[in-house]
């Protein structure tokens, strides 16, 4: 009964060994239906004041013949991109990242420091059209919604100074523009990729002493993304 059983747990392991010899691995191919990518990503973003919302009379008699605005910083962050082909010519395409910024005064605000540590991410999802050129380097535009999740945003210190102990950046949602060029590296799925997306965001910021909102801010965050990196496509 023992030795039955040994060979039928040989038989097995042996069947199993043969179907993993012969069963294909999924090969790289640049006609493939998904394609990652792995990138190195500049954040640009304006960060500008729309509207001033609501202020506070006695912070408005502060600033009063003060040219109030503002801009976010520049980031380069670590993204990855995953991207399913419907057609050759037809994709849609999401990305992961975060990005860390802070927010300075501008115009005569200059050098003042509002807010700090505001961590952003940008969940996106773009529609994408390929152009076939009959060769390895394929161009592509697209455009979808995102939403910036926003966390973790504090007051700098010119904003603590005036008495403001808590901020709030709103989530926000919008659109992204999209245009790149994916190049194929031979036949074996590798590519090269350069992308770059246009952002419409109008993010709100709200401003606090003591539980009592002092400003509320509307912002063009509206950044420029900039993409360089490696792909493959399978």
């Amino acid at each position: 009964m023992k030795d039955k059983t040994m060979r039928k747990t040989m038989m097995l392991a042996a069947l199993a060994a043969a179907t993993a010899i012969t069963t294909p691995a999924m090969a790289g191919s640049p006609d493939g239906k998904i394609q990652v990518k792995v990138l190195g990503t500049a954040v640009l973003p304006d960060g500008g004041i729309d509207k001033i919302k609501y202020i506070d009379p006695t912070l408005a008699t502060t600033l009063s013949g003060v040219t109030v605005d503002t801009k976010a910083n520049d980031n380069v962050v670590p993204t990855l991109a995953i991207e399913y082909f419907f057609t050759n010519n037809v994709s849609v395409e999401t990305i992961c990242c975060f990005t860390q910024h802070h927010v300075n005064g501008a115009a005569d605000l200059t050098g003042a420091n509002l807010v700090n540590h505001v961590l952003i991410l940008p969940a996106t999802v773009t529609a994408k059209y390929h152009l076939d050129m009959g060769g390895p380097i394929k161009p592509y535009i697209g455009a979808g919604p995102s939403i910036f999740f926003v966390f973790d945003e504090k007051p700098g210190t010119t904003a603590k100074a005036l008495g403001v102990d808590r901020v709030k950046m709103s989530n926000s949602f919008g659109v992204a523009l999209q245009g790149g060029v994916d190049i194929a590296l031979g036949d074996s799925g590798f590519g090269l990729s350069l992308d770059a997306k246009k952002y419409f965001m109008k993010p709100t910021a709200k401003f606090y002493a003591s539980g009592t909102k002092v400003l509320e801010t509307k912002h063009d965050l509206d950044p420029w993304v900039l993409s360089a990196g490696v792909s493959y496509r399978f």
